[in-house]
């Protein structure tokens, strides 16, 4: 168990008060966005802080271009302000969702979409099965994080990174900011923690452990015949794996596919390179993996270009602006969530999200030791084990959604958070077109002893 301690008080806050809010949201990520948002359309007043100059997280700045882990079978889990982004991209023509009659495992429907990265990643059958996802361009994420903002109502405050909490007697009454204009105070009701790293609820005394998982610097190409480099592979599958092999080798890992098509003719996207060893929150280590990343990226395209079909001509469009970081701080909340409830498929009375074929029970999102304070993201309470397994973007919108709805409930019952009943929560999902996960899968596993009865 660890936690920091960088508390202030209202009592001895010395930088200038900007806002006080109903709801105060810190990270402008997929979560918070949902979160924001959420809360925002039931009528309170929602501030949303975000360090960078944009919207989206790692969804945008950290260009992770696919939205997966949203099936459990062919039943689509994960849904609500995710299903939003999905139809608003697909209308601006900024993402690629296979039609549903192609969600299936077949050579042809691999052919047409298993470049895009739309299949089920968890299946170990060859050809993998095409299924509900998303491939979608990270400018576009931005303009719809915007609109979404806009329409609800959030006040937006980017450039703005988040320095200290300000915490009276274990309860929540605002963040202090660091901004080009000096430090500077943000006071609300409520405040949720959808930072990534549970950078607020651990300066704030929540406990939390850590780990390290991989990191990522996402790049893109330009300038790439995907007809012709996939032409290759189809025709030559032996020599087409050696040659990816050792580019994996030279990106210093990477997923099965390297690269992936985006909605953008002629622009594919490299996940990689996979780095392990660094640490996330710790600014040396990740000073030199930028470094390391880098130069992986530049050596490994020059030998694309000069040996695989279809990249002749390409070129490196852009490097992400931010490190795709997948594993740091964990909160240690009211319920610490296992790998065997992610594996088996636990089902809790307190669910009020959904990832694949797992469930979030409530007391996930919320710290111990501090009140008035909501988690959500790849921070929740889980063990690093089961955090690998469940910390893709649409479950961690799923959360975002969530605790924004608690957090109105919470307002509009005069209660604290932690005293919000799940059912409200539950029922306000679904309001909201989003699954809670109150109604298990057929395959999940009840836990009979924390059975509600509504």
């Amino acid at each position: 168990m660890t936690s920091l301690d960088l508390r202030t008080t209202t009592a001895d806050l010395k930088a200038p008060v900007i806002s006080h809010s109903d709801i105060l949201v810190v990270g402008g990520g997929p979560a918070g966005v949902a979160a924001a948002v959420t809360a925002a359309r039931t009528g309170a007043k929602v501030t949303l802080l975000e360090r960078y100059s944009a919207l989206g997280g790692l969804a945008a700045g950290g260009m992770v271009l696919v939205l997966d882990d949203m099936i459990n079978g062919q039943e689509i889990t994960v849904t609500g302000i995710v299903s939003e982004y999905v139809e608003r991209l697909e209308t601006l023509g900024l993402a690629v969702v296979a039609p549903e009659d192609d969600r299936h495992a077949s050579t042809d429907t691999w052919n047409k979409w298993g470049r895009f990265g739309l299949f089920d990643f968890h299946s170990h059958s060859n050809p993998k099965p095409i299924c509900y996802a998303a491939a979608f361009d990270p400018d576009g994420w931005k303009r719809v994080s915007n609109d979404l903002v806009r329409e609800a109502g959030v006040t937006l405050r980017l450039h703005s990174w988040f320095s200290r909490p300000i915490v009276d007697n274990g309860v929540m009454k605002g963040v202090i900011c660091e901004t080009k204009a000096g430090p500077q105070a943000f006071t609300a009701d409520i405040v949720i923690d959808t930072t990534g790293d549970i950078d607020v609820a651990s300066r704030a005394g929540a406990s939390y452990v850590q780990d390290n998982y991989l990191t990522t610097l996402v790049f893109r190409l330009g300038g790439v015949d995907t007809v012709a480099a996939e032409k290759f592979e189809q025709e030559n599958p032996k020599e087409a794996r050696a040659i990816n092999r050792k580019i994996k080798r030279m990106l210093g890992g990477a997923w099965e596919l390297w690269w992936l098509k985006t909605p953008i003719p002629g622009m594919v996207w490299c996940n990689a390179p996979h780095l392990t060893g660094y640490n996330g929150v710790d600014p040396e280590d990740m000073t030199r993996a930028e470094f390391d990343a880098r130069d992986r990226i530049s050596e490994s395209v020059d030998y694309v270009k000069a040996n695989l079909p279809g990249f002749e001509n390409c070129y490196i469009v852009d490097v992400a602006q931010q490190m795709g970081v997948r594993q740091t701080r964990l909160l240690e909340g009211e319920y610490v969530m296992t790998k065997d409830d992610v594996t088996s498929r636990r089902h809790f009375a307190d669910s009020v999200a959904r990832g694949r074929d797992y469930y979030y029970p409530y007391r996930s999102l919320l710290p111990k030791e501090v009140d008035q304070l909501l988690v959500a993201g790849r921070h929740y309470s889980a063990t690093p084990d089961a955090q690998k397994m469940s910390r893709e973007i649409p479950p961690c919108m799923a959360m975002g959604q969530a605790v924004g709805a608690a957090a109105a409930i919470a307002l509009d019952q005069n209660i604290l958070v932690r005293e919000v009943d799940a059912r409200d929560i539950q029922r306000q999902m679904h309001l909201n077109g989003a699954d809670p996960g109150d109604v298990p899968s057929a395959n999940a596993t009840i836990d009979e002893e924390a059975l509600v009865v509504a």
